[in-house]
């Protein structure tokens, strides 16, 4: 008789029983390890990344964010401070009337930005520090009205009914009154009530009125699109899963409700940081923001007014600053908000 076939030759990778050797389980590991599923959040980097518009948006907001954060750095460098009158202190810096001599507007290799009509005070350094002090208002200022905003949605969506009436009511309230002229004929009410009208305002007592008026009036679009995440949320399978295992309505709010809501706020949160710093700008523009001797951007477009005229190139640094943040922050918001959901800009 023959002898049977065998039934693995030395050449085969499996053995009698089917069971896989090393060699299978090496390659099995490799294969699976290069299939491993990524986070949500790994996938908006990914899909952030590839969005050329909102990288180079991204480096242009950091840009502007840094150097604010380094003017101190800057002027210790540059030689220069935005409070010392140049121009007064070197006669040849100024003609008769006032005007920068020199190249438009007084630029030379001494001051990159020229010098301000009159005073002579650097403009290079009076934007750096004008942007310090602009974004390190409107940051708070974005951040308060985001919170009053969630936590206006958050209540009114949740709970519903008359709760949900009252928050609605309150929103509209605010959302009709005309912002602008609320602006400035509240402001003036708000210093008077810290500060004496016959003495000098501090600088902190303007910061704090703005931080009060303009996070009144900026909440209202944060909450609406809350609320109406909110509503949505709540009739979702989990949320009534927590709720009938008897979970708290504190508890739903915070570990079912609000982690679900994070990419709506941080995007609209992105769009309304813009907004304030041209809030803070137009307050100081028409004279009841921050006044002199701060620095500021909206004080910059005040004296720009008067002097465009004869010194056009004041206006031209701040202008092109102010465009180029407003426009990259936007860019910014809306990258942001297409990589954590790519079905929204559709």
């Amino acid at each position: 008789m023959t002898s049977p076939p065998q039934a693995a030759t030395a050449g085969n990778d499996t053995t009698t029983t089917g069971e896989p050797t090393s060699l299978d389980k090496e390659k099995s590991g490799k294969s699976s390890g290069e299939h491993t599923g990524r986070s949500p959040g790994q996938l908006m980097w990914m899909r952030f990344k590839r969005d050329r518009t909102g990288v180079v948006a991204a480096c242009v907001v950091l840009f502007f964010f840094a150097i604010a954060a380094l003017a101190p750095v800057i002027g210790m460098l540059y030689g220069k401070d935005p409070y010392t009158f140049y121009g007064q202190n070197d006669p040849s810096l100024l003609g008769p009337f006032g005007y920068p001599t020199g190249g438009p507007g007084g630029i030379s290799g001494e001051h990159w930005f020229g010098i301000e009509q009159d005073l002579g005070r650097d403009v290079m350094m009076q934007l750096l520090y004008g942007m310090r002090t602009s974004l390190y208002t409107a940051v708070p200022i974005t951040i308060v009205a985001v919170l009053i905003g969630v936590l206006m949605g958050l209540v009114g969506g949740f709970f519903g009914g008359s709760t949900d009436r009252w928050v609605g009511r309150v929103t509209d309230f605010f959302m009709a009154l005309p912002s602008q002229l609320f602006l400035i004929s509240t402001m003036p009410v708000v210093v008077a009530l810290f500060v004496d009208p016959q003495k000098e305002t501090p600088v902190y007592v303007r910061f704090s009125a703005m931080l009060i008026i303009l996070s009144l009036l900026g909440w209202m679009g944060m909450a609406r699109l809350v609320r109406s995440q909110t509503l949505s949320l709540r009739e979702r399978e989990f949320v009534e899963a927590a709720r009938v295992s008897g979970a708290s309505r504190w508890r739903i709010l915070r570990k079912e409700v609000l982690p679900n809501l994070y990419t709506p706020i941080l995007v609209q949160g992105t769009l309304m940081l813009p907004m304030a710093i041209l809030s803070v700008a137009f307050l100081s523009f028409v004279g009841i923001g921050y006044t002199e001797p701060t620095p500021d951007w909206g004080r910059m477009f005040q004296t720009a007014g008067k002097v465009y005229q004869d010194n056009p190139t004041y206006m031209l640094f701040p202008g092109i600053a102010m465009v180029i943040f407003v426009v990259a922050f936007n860019l910014f918001g809306d990258s942001v908000r297409d990589a954590i959901d790519p079905k929204a800009g559709r």
